[in-house]
């Protein structure tokens, strides 16, 4: 499996992922600041929009954070990071798992534009209503799906790392906690390291 990363950007996730996952992989740098290997047609292939992460895994080809986190899951069963079809729990898995991408981000746009919070009017609802809600997610603990850690968490809690690493997490003593528990993590902490500025 080859992923396409850059350091300090939502590839972050995905090494985290795949560190929980324990497989192997080749991490292959795409520079989307400086360019470097931006123009490599297997990347190309495997991001149209020529963003990270990507990875390329035989024949499949992914590009979005929360699909390769899910993807993976599925792939890997035997790592306990998914939630199988039939399990009465797999809804509410995919609905935290698609959560950073269809209701985080937007909301942290909002925050970081200082945009007027519309939640009538925009499908993320607002930066408010999306703390509550992730609060009252985390609370029943210790991960978003009670006492199982899952590829949901590795997309909310690197999330959460990041709004802290703003400045933009409010003090929410149940989200400050979660995410010191995502970043006690071995792999978390091995991503982390990775992530260090080139």
């Amino acid at each position: 499996m080859k992923l396409y990363w850059c350091e300090q950007t939502r590839a972050f996730r995905i090494v985290w992922m795949l560190e929980e996952l324990g497989e192997p992989y080749e991490r292959i740098r795409v520079g989307i600041r400086d360019g470097e290997n931006r123009d490599d047609p297997d990347f190309r292939a495997a991001s149209p929009m020529g963003k990270v992460p990507a990875i390329i895994d035989g024949s499949t080809r992914l590009w979005d954070s929360g699909a390769i986190c899910l993807y993976l899951a599925d792939k890997y069963p035997e790592a306990g990071l998914g939630v199988t079809i039939d399990d009465p729990q797999r809804g509410e898995f995919l609905q935290w798992a698609m959560f950073t991408n269809a209701v985080i981000e937007p909301a942290m746009v909002e925050r970081f534009m200082n945009l007027e919070p519309k939640p009538s009017s925009y499908g993320h609802g607002s930066f408010d209503a999306m703390i509550a809600i992730l609060e009252r997610g985390v609370a029943g603990g210790p991960w978003i799906m009670g006492e199982r850690f899952t590829a949901a968490d590795v997309l909310l809690g690197s999330s959460v790392h990041v709004m802290d690493l703003f400045g933009i997490l409010p003090d929410s003593p149940l989200l400050k906690d979660y995410v010191e528990r995502c970043r006690d993590r071995p792999a978390m902490q091995k991503s982390l390291a990775l992530d260090a500025p080139a």
